[in-house]
């Protein structure tokens, strides 16, 4: 089996605040979400795709679907393209939206899908399809929460995904059990089989903090999993916005608010 798909060589640069470099050889291309771009050099052309980039032969109605299918999930219309035009290797690079790491993904090597967190994908090879995978199962669509609607990255090339916080990656054996909250969710391989599953207990859904219902990912295959979801770190930022800190007294709480940028008393 050959890959069909463009092959590019990367570099991930950076410690919390990544960026990953990309190394086109001449009439290479490399599709990204529109906003993610960082830096190119001078014979990189960028171009705006309809869609989401991949190699369609349906024509315009097959362009219009796949636009559809990610509007659906919140995503642009628009991907973005980037393609070496010159006569040697040229350099292109894409950064994380916030702190965290960015994840490479052989799709040659792990079986030709990956489905994964509606806004996690960064970029990814000409010729990788970004689509819609919608979870089968019912409860799934009623409590899954962020878990519902997720991306399918298909094809053999390399695509990358950011997380927030640390990654860990995990390999599930035949049968084996992680329950997770969804939001934590990066990706993982196409055989794994996912799932919500209500936590129970009138004191844990009331008291417990946690939500009523966490996702269940069964083996075989592997997942990544983030430390920090968007979702949860916008989440504390807004709460510490509206949040009057009681452990400092009236004179010393208006002048944190002063040094914190809050002008008011």
């Amino acid at each position: 089996m050959t890959r069909t798909n463009h092959e590019i060589d990367y570099r991930i640069l950076g410690n919390e605040m990544q960026c990953v470099q990309i190394e086109l050889d001449p009439q290479e291309t490399v599709i990204a979400e529109p906003g993610s771009f960082m830096m190119m050099d001078n014979s990189i052309d960028m171009q705006t795709l309809f869609g989401d980039g991949s190699q369609q032969t349906g024509g315009f109605l097959g362009k219009l679907f796949s636009a559809g299918k990610r509007l659906l999930t919140g995503e642009n219309l628009f991907m973005t393209a980037f393609t070496n035009n010159g006569y040697g290797k040229q350099t292109v690079s894409f950064a994380s939206p916030y702190p965290g790491r960015i994840i490479a993904l052989d799709l040659f090597e792990l079986g030709g899908k990956i489905v994964c967190q509606k806004d996690s994908f960064l970029c990814a090879a000409k010729g990788v399809s970004v689509g819609i995978e919608f979870q089968r199962k019912l409860g799934t669509g009623l409590f899954g929460g962020e878990g519902f609607i997720m991306q399918k990255l298909e094809g053999d090339g390399m695509a990358f995904v950011h997380s927030g916080g640390h990654v860990i990656e995990r390999v599930l054996q035949p049968g084996e059990m992680l329950k997770i909250d969804t939001g934590c969710v990066v990706a993982y391989t196409k055989e794994i089989n996912y799932d919500v599953q209500f936590v129970g207990g009138v004191k844990n859904t009331l008291f417990g903090g946690e939500g009523m219902f966490f996702a269940t990912l069964s083996g075989p295959g592997k997942v990544w999993i983030q430390t920090l979801p968007i979702s949860r770190l916008a989440g504390r930022i807004m709460a510490y916005g509206t949040y009057n800190r009681k452990e400092e007294g009236s004179v010393l709480g208006g002048l944190g608010n002063l040094l914190d940028g809050d002008g008011s008393w």
